[in-house]
């Protein structure tokens, strides 16, 4: 599949900055059939280096958020202010679990590569984020994941490449929809694979990272057979 947005965008810039699968084609790839507009303000939820709030903004005219834990706000404004994007994207350093925002103050979430390390439980979305967005409020999502729950079978040949921490937070579809339908404010429109893994994730096997290199035999030995990335769309309750 070509995902043309994401092919606008200097490929060294990209490389340099993902932090891993190609954030911006798994952007793409979940805001299909989304509807966002320009008058919307988003908040870009662990945004990395700042590649999908670049990616929302030009793309889509969005006024947005950009919040991260591990990356600093003067690191990301400084790649903003490279792009002239500096008047359309504000960077903020903060947890997940102490956002520094007021009620009712956003058109919508976006989270990519992230929301597994903090959401994958029955209380974050209700208590630390719900309350930040607006009633019909958009919320899109694109996280790894596997095809099927594979905790207590964990292939062999994969137990070497599966960090026990991140293996904790990759689960699979069914498992996602089981959690989010206990929440009182997420009202649940689609979840599902996503068609872009292997292009994401080549993308990264490319850029000059000690961690893409690390990740290339992971990639290979499991061939298609577990891995995954999911798609969530859903609205505010």
């Amino acid at each position: 599949m070509q995902y043309l947005k994401s092919q606008k965008y200097d490929t060294d810039f990209v490389r340099a900055n993902m932090m891993g699968p190609n954030s911006m084609i798994i952007l793409e790839n979940l805001l299909e059939n989304v509807p966002l507009t320009s008058n919307m303000r988003v908040l870009d939820l662990g945004c990395g280096n700042g590649l999908t709030s670049i990616f929302l903004a030009k793309e889509y005219g969005v006024q947005v958020f950009a919040v991260d834990l591990w990356i600093s706000a003067g690191e990301n404004y400084k790649r903003f202010k490279e792009m002239g994007l500096e008047n359309q994207i504000i960077p903020i350093h903060a947890d997940a679990m102490q956002l520094p925002f007021a009620e009712d103050y956003f058109d919508a979430v976006i989270s990519v590569d992230a929301y597994h390390y903090f959401g994958s439980n029955e209380t974050y979305f209700d208590k630390y984020l719900s309350k930040l967005l607006k009633k019909d409020a958009l919320i899109a999502i694109g996280i790894p994941g596997m095809k099927y729950e594979i905790h207590d079978c964990i292939p062999e040949e994969m137990e070497q490449y599966w960090d026990k921490e991140a293996l904790r937070t990759w689960n699979s579809c069914d498992w996602w929809e089981k959690l989010l339908l206990k929440s009182d404010s997420f009202k649940i429109k689609r979840i599902q694979e996503m068609a872009c893994f292997d292009e994401a994730w080549q993308d990264w096997l490319k850029a000059d990272n000690k961690f893409a290199l690390g990740d290339k035999a992971m990639i290979e030995m499991d061939n298609g057979r577990y891995m995954n990335l999911i798609s969530i769309i859903g609205t505010k309750r």
